[in-house]
């Protein structure tokens, strides 16, 4: 999607993976189902990852793509506002999460 030039499905993308890698996380230290949110900050709090405030911003900006992706108004709107730039960053920062969560699941 990044090199397609597609920013806003690959910020949709990395919420998709963030959030699936912190439910895992949550299966795993807890032994029942995840809760059925998309908050990002709210999932790391209840899988008990200890994040630093800079991760909380990360992923609360994060969770605002959730919103974004089922309307499709919001969608167009928010499409035009995303910037390669800030699609690099934005997966730079996930993969870094991701990893991270990984290798607290071994």
């Amino acid at each position: 999607m990044f090199k397609a030039g597609r920013y806003l499905y690959v910020l949709f993308c990395c919420l998709q993976a963030v959030e699936k890698t912190l439910k895992a996380m949550i299966v795993k230290k807890t032994g029942k189902l995840p809760p059925r949110i998309h908050n990002l900050p709210r999932l790391a709090e209840v899988a008990r990852i200890e994040s630093s405030p800079e991760q909380v911003q990360f992923l609360g900006q994060l969770s605002g793509c959730h919103f974004q992706s089922r309307y499709p108004e919001a969608m167009t709107a928010a499409g035009a506002t995303i910037t390669q730039e800030l699609a690099r960053d934005v997966l730079g920062k996930t993969e870094q999460t991701v990893q991270c969560v990984r290798l607290m699941l071994r």
